[in-house]
């Protein structure tokens, strides 16, 4: 009982989170340049047709109403339209792009973790020797090198010079969908698996160095139940939590690899809609990233007590 009131303590910092994203949003939309009716009646509209557009799209009321109701329209899934094209509606963008916003940063996030928990056990088991130190390097790097140099960097190599990979997003395939998926799923992990090891060697380190530890190798525990269900069940712990602060770095990080590759994702879809100041889409992308982020976190949050008994009699 105790642990469920614990958990609808952590929903309820989590929605009061997404509402203080959707005010953030909204009053960046209101202080950005430019001005929405205008964009939306046209360069070449009269100033009555302004006005008009206006009361329509109801700027002309106070902020703290036009607030609310766009808080409650969100409630409902209803962000609004485009301000140009076909005036689509928000919802269907967002239906038609965020499964490759989600896909790509999950497969990320699943490669980064993997491979950063077996590097950081490697280094750990092996400290300081010649693994350990081609840990140590392979993490600095990945750690120093951002998605906008790594990007061009791997495309360089794998598409250009051994045209093994394509550059770009094709929107009619010729080959299976990991073929195009794979080059921006490495790049977009590549910093979280670079600091998951680090933090995954540290933790490691520090875990076999425990008086249990020892008192298991004393008792004969095979070398690989050591690390897997001793060790590592311990040393997991931090890393776990990394995961989920590191799933907002993949979102973010995805905007700028979506673009690259011309990716069609909610990543690329704010970043035209910022260069076109089409401000619905701008703050239902932002919001929709923001609670992705935050439902992560919660689901870390239940996760932890799980895989640790003492979180959970902290908590109770």
């Amino acid at each position: 009982m105790r642990l469920a009131r614990a958990i609808g303590l952590r929903l309820f910092y989590g929605l009061l989170s997404l509402l203080f994203i959707t005010f953030v949003t909204f009053i960046a939309n209101e202080a950005a340049p430019g001005d929405p009716a205008t964009v939306f009646a046209g360069e070449k509209a009269s100033l009555q047709d302004i006005a008009r557009v206006r009361h329509r799209m109801g700027l002309d009321r106070a902020w703290y109403v036009r607030y609310g109701e766009s808080l409650w329209n969100d409630l409902h899934f209803d962000f609004g339209e485009s301000y140009y094209g076909t005036q689509e509606p928000v919802a269907n963008i967002l239906k038609r792009d965020l499964p490759m916003t989600l896909g790509l940063s999950l497969l990320a996030i699943l490669l980064a973790a993997g491979v950063g928990i077996l590097l950081g056990t490697i280094g750990a088991i092996y400290e300081h020797k010649f693994a350990d130190k081609a840990v140590l390097s392979i993490s600095t790097l990945g750690v120093t090198l951002p998605n906008f140099v790594l990007a061009p960097l791997f495309v360089y190599i794998f598409a250009m010079k051994l045209n093994r990979l394509p550059q770009n997003w094709e929107v009619e395939r010729v080959a299976p969908l990991w073929y195009y998926l794979l080059m921006p799923v490495v790049v977009l992990a590549a910093r979280p698996m670079a600091s998951l090891t680090r933090l995954t060697r540290a933790s490691m380190i520090e875990t076999l160095r425990q008086e249990f530890i020892r008192m298991a190798i004393a008792k004969g525990v095979p070398t690989w139940r050591l690390i897997t269900k001793h060790a590592l069940r311990n040393a997991i712990l931090p890393v776990v939590t990394s995961i989920g602060t590191s799933f907002g770095y993949l979102l973010t990080g995805s905007f700028v690899v979506e673009t690259f590759f011309t990716m069609p994702g909610i990543g690329r879809e704010t970043i035209n809609a910022i260069q076109k100041h089409d401000y619905p889409i701008v703050q239902a992308c932002i919001l929709v990233t923001g609670m992705m982020f935050v439902v992560l976190n919660m689901v870390v949050d239940v996760i932890l007590p799980i895989l640790d008994p003492r979180i959970r009699e902290a908590q109770v």
